[in-house]
């Protein structure tokens, strides 16, 4: 078995969380355990656990953002004695990038990191979507240096070799579920939504630069109306084609949702779509009330919110 230990700045406890939940059928076959301050026994030594599970660990999975660039003891400890550890070959490192920042410039540029192309995870449309890719990738590196296939998930007790158990040590038994709720804030839930804003805003406006370059006779207008709203308009031969409005708007009582008008005529009475900041136990994230094209709830990033409005917005002029 694998042992896996998780660095994270404390910020990033939300991807933490998912990471654990989509490792689940990894851990439940045997494949691999995993570690991260959660397990700290309360009274124990927080130091020397840490530089113990560290030095032990097969695999160290980095949850890079920038607040654990930020964090001296994630980036100036925990980073720096896993990197020596890859470079002697006693371990591999793993770069999971949560949220953008300049990891590139760093000594993790020269790694492979995930999800795919490192396209950070706030970036996927949703967070299944990134961390299926991250387990799959992470999978068949941990195939490969067990050298075999995952055993089916039994509820009987597994069998081992003398061999495997004089090589491994046997993990120390645990429940599997030792996420507990958290609690967001108003401001949490206020900072959420904006920042989810201001992504789209700028997704729109990068988007709408690009039609005319890509398209002949074709070409896009971004107009901020606030600080808290914008419109988009689409021409084709100088003919106005599409329009938009997004804004943040306080209907039915909510303390902010992200709401989508076909029609560059700003009016905030006028909907097609509402996005609500919705939560389970471990994070955020935003949930459209009028349209589920895909026919299942989805848990939107900021990334899958703003592909989301682009799509309602282009099939007018396709």
């Amino acid at each position: 078995m694998i042992r896996a230990f998780v660095s994270y700045c404390h910020a990033d406890e939300q991807y933490r969380a998912e990471l654990e939940k989509h490792l689940s059928l990894l851990r439940r076959q045997g494949v691999v355990d995993i570690w991260s301050d959660h397990r700290i026994p309360p009274g124990g030594e927080i130091e020397a656990h840490i530089s113990t599970e560290l030095d032990a660990a097969d695999l160290i999975i980095l949850l890079v953002s920038s607040d654990f660039m930020n964090s001296d003891y994630c980036f100036g400890i925990e980073m720096q004695r896993a990197m020596e550890r890859h470079q002697a070959g006693s371990a591999i490192v793993v770069p999971i990038i949560v949220r953008p920042c300049d990891w590139t410039s760093s000594l993790l540029g020269g790694l492979k990191a995930l999800p795919k192309d490192a396209k950070p995870v706030v970036k996927w449309p949703t967070l299944d979507d990134a961390f299926v890719d991250i387990v799959q990738s992470l999978r068949k590196l941990l195939v490969a240096k067990t050298g075999g296939t995952p055993r089916p998930v039994s509820n009987s007790p597994v069998q081992q070799s003398s061999d495997q158990v004089a090589s491994v040590a046997p993990p120390r038994p645990r429940s599997g579920s030792l996420s507990l709720p958290r609690e967001f804030r108003d401001i949490d839930r206020d900072n959420f939504v904006m920042e989810a804003f201001n992504y789209v805003a700028v997704f729109f406006e990068n988007s709408l630069e690009e039609l005319a370059p890509r398209n002949p006779g074709y070409e896009g207008r971004f107009r901020r109306t606030s600080e808290t709203g914008f419109t988009g308009t689409i021409y084709r031969d100088g003919k106005r084609v599409a329009g938009c409005y997004i804004r943040i708007t306080h209907s039915y009582g909510s303390r902010g949702q992200i709401g989508y008008s076909g029609n560059d005529n700003p009016q905030d009475n006028s909907f097609n779509e509402i996005l609500s900041v919705e939560t389970d136990e471990q994070s955020m994230y935003l949930k459209g009330m009028m349209t589920n094209r895909s026919g299942r709830d989805q848990k939107l990033t900021h990334e899958g919110v703003a592909e989301q409005l682009w799509q309602l917005f282009i099939e007018r002029v396709r």
